[in-house]
């Protein structure tokens, strides 16, 4: 108790350290079980989109009340304002939308919608938009100037190969969390910073920054022993690194699911756009694709470029079985039925509709998903990454996506948005 005691008159009297610390670290606190994966940082598909995680927050004040949700971009609407509410098939929403509801029935404003929904079971289409206009009012979301149209970008799930042992084929490592990485969750000093959390670790006595990634990288690492699998390509491990989940398939076929288990609180820096702030590529070509394609004509630069991103992310290994990875939410989200949001604009879980196109394209995309994931990177009213789901066609998609959108939100009529 009195080392309990201690340590935190430690945290509390180095908290103006932490707090300087936190221009680079804050991110969004996770429930501990099940442990959900702070969002991904984002796929890389041109230099202009910036990742959905490990980008932090500005460093807060602890005198500055920070005000955690401002639903005032959420406007009434009409369902028939919805572009495409009536062409879209709700019943294929339906099992994202149960699976929200697996954590929002025990909300008290969500409560009643949720049990009505577990009561109708797979309702078809005409039914599902029954269900929806009776137990909900809708919002057409907008920005903070008032304008209704925002960026929509695309995530995925990548599939490396790789290994439970290291090997020559098998060189690049995945490490799970350690054991010295400290988070401290700033809400237990200060509630006005609920949801915020600095990270590093302890030297005599002082929190310094978590290791960088290219302290990580070095030869021998300061993480070694915690390696949980191995895999073949360091730029596809990168871009893992990005995502936050993926697949890792062994060479007997079986697949590991791989999640977000923490990060090392630096900063989130986008390789594209620092590819083409040296002229090594131009701006159409800094896709997903563009950038593994230099990096495996530039191998003599790889390390350095990605060393010039000092985040870093820890995994864990995933349920087999899993649906899809885990959303912000703390439950599987579905491919092409879930998007990440602002959670301060649009409360996590809610279902949104989505009037969007397809990537580099202008077919409409017009879709129900449920917004069951956050990223640093997502933020705004309208704003939104689209889940592809897992795989190269998936990433092809999200790499791509770059769109512009409307959304608009579905709120329980009991929610109450003051």
């Amino acid at each position: 108790m009195q080392a309990t005691i201690q340590r935190l008159k430690f945290i509390s009297g180095f908290l103006p350290a932490i707090l300087l610390m936190a221009g680079c670290s804050i991110f969004q606190s996770k429930p501990e079980a099940p442990l959900p994966p702070e969002p991904p940082e984002a796929v890389e598909p041109a230099p202009i989109q910036m990742p959905p995680a490990a980008r932090p927050a500005d460093a807060v004040k602890p005198a500055e009340a920070v005000k955690l949700t401002d639903y005032s971009v959420l406007k009434p609407a009409v369902w028939e304002d919805v572009d495409g509410f009536k062409q879209d098939d709700l019943a294929k929403a339906w099992p994202a939308w149960l699976i929200s509801c697996s954590t929002l029935k025990n909300r008290g404003e969500w409560q009643t919608a949720c049990e009505a929904a577990e009561r109708l079971g797979k309702p078809d289409h005409a039914a599902a938009k029954a269900y929806f206009k009776k137990h909900f009012n809708v919002y057409q979301t907008t920005n903070t100037d008032g304008s209704d149209s925002g960026l929509v970008t695309g995530y995925y799930q990548p599939l490396l190969k790789g290994s439970r042992q290291k090997s020559e084929r098998y060189p690049y490592p995945l490490y799970t969390r350690p054991d010295d990485l400290i988070s401290v969750e700033l809400a237990a000093l200060y509630p006005e910073l609920a949801n915020k959390r600095v990270r590093g670790r302890l030297i005599e006595n002082r929190l310094v920054p978590y290791y960088n990634r290219a302290e990580i990288e070095m030869e021998p690492s300061p993480l070694q022993g915690r390696e949980l699998i191995w895999v073949d390509d360091a730029v596809d491990l990168f871009f893992l690194h990005i995502q936050g989940s993926g697949i890792i398939q062994l060479e007997n076929g079986e697949q590991i699911p791989v999640g977000y288990a923490d990060q090392n609180g630096h900063s989130y820096q986008s390789i594209g756009r620092l590819l083409i702030e040296r002229g090594e590529l131009r701006l159409e070509q800094a896709s997903m694709d563009g950038i593994k394609q230099w990096a495996r004509n530039n191998l003599d630069k790889l390390r350095d470029l990605l060393n010039s991103n000092p985040s870093y992310v820890f995994f864990r290994e995933l349920p087999a079985g899993l649906p899809g990875p885990i959303g912000a939410l703390g439950v599987p989200i579905l491919a092409e039925r879930a998007v990440a949001i602002d959670p301060k604009h649009i409360p996590l879980g809610a279902p949104v509709f989505l009037s969007t196109t397809y990537p580099n394209s202008e077919k409409p995309l017009k879709r129900m998903m449920m917004a069951q994931d956050t990223g640093g990177a997502i933020k705004g009213g309208v704003r939104a990454d689209f889940y592809w789901g897992a795989g190269y066609q998936a990433g092809k998609q999200a790499g791509a996506m770059k769109q512009r959108g409307r959304i608009w939100v579905l709120l329980p009529k009991e929610f109450k948005l003051q």
